[in-house]
């Protein structure tokens, strides 16, 4: 009897459309962290004290920086999303879903070459940095319109049978509400901010978009913990009906979202002030969902060693990590990155752990042996001491988006700090080649092999 309900916990996605736009978006992802894995050997040689002033790379750092930041956070981020969406959700909308991920993967192409070619000059400003590039900017919207394509299906096509019945599929939809609300701040900002020269003009133009996403990404992460524990044999504890509750009480600070764009003008000082409050009193909402996802990790301490566990415990722990450092921040200094870098990993952790529970389900080989089980200690052990590195280095006045010689490490523990960052940052690196590895070995088998 446990056991079948156990199976009743875990989703099965639908066959035909849904299971063929996931694999597709499942490979879109991989690809986007092929090239953000590249660049970042780069972004982390051009920090590390020794290293730094051996080879210049200053000057490629930023450009590398908004490339690799674009391709993880944003593409990586966005990709699965979509593969959630799609393993959730229902048939039907075929065409949709196509011209989505083929404009989303033209955009994601033109983006990785985009840096290749002259007066790509970096705009290192927050959530979506930028190339000041034509061929930049055509990738963006390219995937943007991709994406919104993307997420209208989602929207269409996760609805609930019941709407308080089946909570991981409400999870996802109110997911996708999140990312159409986003989709909207960007188009309403990039339509209503005044173009000036210079980083603000970006800053401004992301700033609400960027913040709603958090919210997204938040959501969607716990639906990747609740499917693993669910996987492993611990589905929630929480009832269906308390589970959906749970979900719709996070979404409930999303509905001032298009408040905040009608009553304040885009870009104006109060605009930017009433998105940052709305993460300090927002985020809250998440508390119950957190607290039965720290639930769901402690019951699944018994399960037998499996990638997808060990994903669940690094992502858990960087993403309270991440979390603690966000009330640390004082000042413009790298605990910003420290406290972004624990948060986002702890997303990508569990998008990891998610994807080795989807392989076989998507009729990929499964993520088997050593290396898929150690994948996660290792990217997640890396990325710890990377913040922890940063998170000191702050502590002691390193500023952030700087390379090289710009850094100043004058002092002991500056060094050492940036030096962790370094050291962290290559473990991280390790990992995540790890993961692709593991990933592409699947990839090529059919058949849950």
């Amino acid at each position: 009897m446990e056991s079948s309900s156990v199976a009743s916990a875990v989703p099965v996605p639908v066959a035909g459309t849904p299971v063929s736009l996931a694999r597709a978006w499942l490979w879109l992802g991989v690809m986007a962290l092929i090239g953000s894995g590249l660049l970042a050997v780069l972004l982390v040689l051009s920090r590390t004290p020794g290293i730094q002033d051996v080879f210049p790379l200053k000057d490629l750092f930023r450009a590398a920086l908004v490339v690799h930041v674009d391709l993880s956070v944003a593409v990586w981020f966005m990709a699965f999303a979509v593969v959630i969406w799609c393993a959730l959700g229902g048939p039907g909308l075929a065409w949709l879903g196509w011209s989505g991920f083929g404009l989303a993967a033209l955009g994601t192409g033109l983006m990785t070459i985009s840096p290749f070619f002259p007066g790509a000059r970096p705009v290192l400003n927050n959530y979506i940095p930028v190339l000041e590039q034509p061929l930049f900017f055509a990738s963006l919207w390219i995937f943007a319109g991709g994406l919104t394509l993307a997420v209208l299906r989602a929207l269409l096509t996760t609805w609930p049978r019941r709407l308080l019945g089946e909570p991981l599929r409400l999870g996802a939809l109110v997911g996708a509400g999140a990312a159409c609300l986003a989709l909207a701040a960007f188009f309403w900002s990039w339509a209503m901010v005044p173009r000036v020269d210079g980083e603000i003009y970006y800053e401004v133009l992301f700033w609400g978009g960027g913040h709603t996403l958090q919210f997204q990404h938040a959501l969607l992460m716990v639906v990747a913990w609740l499917w693993i524990a669910a996987y492993l044999g611990r589905p929630p504890v929480a009832s269906p009906r308390a589970l959906s509750i749970m979900f719709l009480v996070a979404a409930l600070p999303l509905l001032a979202v298009p408040g905040i764009y009608l009553l304040v003008p885009a870009g104006s000082l109060p605009h930017m002030e009433l998105f940052a409050k709305l993460m300090i009193w927002g985020h809250p909402y998440m508390a119950p969902l957190i607290l039965l996802g720290a639930w769901s990790l402690w019951a699944v301490r018994g399960a037998p060693t499996d990638p997808a566990k060990s994903a669940f415990v690094s992502s858990f722990t960087l993403f309270a990590l991440g979390g603690v450092l966000g009330y640390l921040i004082h000042g413009v200094n790298v605990v910003i990155p420290a406290h972004y870098h624990g948060s986002t990993v702890g997303v990508t952790l569990a998008f990891m752990g998610l994807a080795y529970v989807l392989l076989p389900v998507l009729g990929f080989g499964r993520a088997a042996g050593r290396m898929a089980v150690w994948q996660p200690y290792v990217y997640g052990a890396g990325q710890l001491i990377h913040v922890l590195g940063l998170a000191w280095s702050g502590g002691y006045g390193v500023q952030r988006k700087v390379a090289g010689a710009d850094q100043f490490l004058t002092t002991l523990p500056q060094k050492i700090g940036m030096g962790m960052m370094g050291l962290g940052g290559l473990i991280a690196v390790i990992g995540g080649l790890m993961f692709v590895l593991v990933c592409l070995r699947a990839l090529s088998r059919r058949g849950g092999q």
